[in-house]
Formats: C-alpha cells, sequence, structure tokens
C-alpha cells in the first residue's frame, strides 16, 4: 500500500482546509484509515479516523470542526478541517492501519500553517 496526501497550505484562523490521502496497492490489506498530526516540539497525535465500515472517531480537541470522510471509488480519504486554530499548526500525516497482520504504512506528511 502507497499512500499520497495533499491539501496542506496557509489558511487563516476560522478558515477551512480539506486534506486528501489516495491510496493504491493492495486497498484490500486496509483495515482503517486515520490522520496525525505533529507539531513543532511536540509528539505525534491522532486526530482522526475511519474504519472500513464507515465507523469514525474524533480527537476530542477536533470534534464537531473536523470531518474525516472516504470515497471507496476514488481509494481517497479526506479531512475537511473548519474553523482551524493556530494550534492546528502541523504536519498532517494520513495512515493505513492494515489486516492480517500486516505493519501500518504512513503517507509523506503535508504541511497545514493556521496564521494571520
Amino acid at each position: 500500500v502507497q499512500l499520497q496526501a495533499y491539501g496542506g497550505g496557509l489558511v487563516q484562523p476560522g478558515g477551512s482546509l480539506r486534506l486528501s490521502c489516495a491510496a493504491s496497492g493492495s486497498i484490500f490489506t486496509i483495515n482503517a484509515m486515520r490522520w496525525f498530526r505533529q507539531a513543532p516540539g511536540n509528539e505525534r497525535e491522532l486526530v482522526a479516523a475511519i474504519t472500513r465500515d464507515g465507523v469514525t472517531n474524533y480527537a476530542d480537541s477536533v470534534k464537531g470542526r473536523f470531518t474525516i470522510s472516504r470515497d471507496n471509488a476514488k481509494n481517497t480519504v479526506y479531512l475537511q478541517m473548519n474553523s482551524l486554530k493556530p494550534e492546528g499548526t502541523a504536519v498532517y500525516y494520513c495512515n493505513a492501519d492494515r489486516r492480517y497482520g500486516l505493519s501500518g504504512v504512513w503517507g509523506q506528511g503535508t504541511l497545514v500553517t493556521v496564521s494571520s
């Protein structure tokens, strides 16, 4: 499985941005897709996840503002981020959690900067 993340950029506080993560390869091995973020000096943290069955969960810090979704036809997962805050500035990574005991896969990060 290979993951390609894109969509980051500079956005003002209160603005919106949508990240995309396109998966290719052995898609059938993917159990869940997740978005993480890592701010400078901080550990990588889970932001949102969506399972094969479409069950979603979110970090408390983004509930009500972020939405994770997927387009199975395009093998793509999205992270719609609304009402962005400066503390949302981070490198965002997509991750595939896999079945059959296979190790997870990380995409390259995409930088989101929330600043006026």
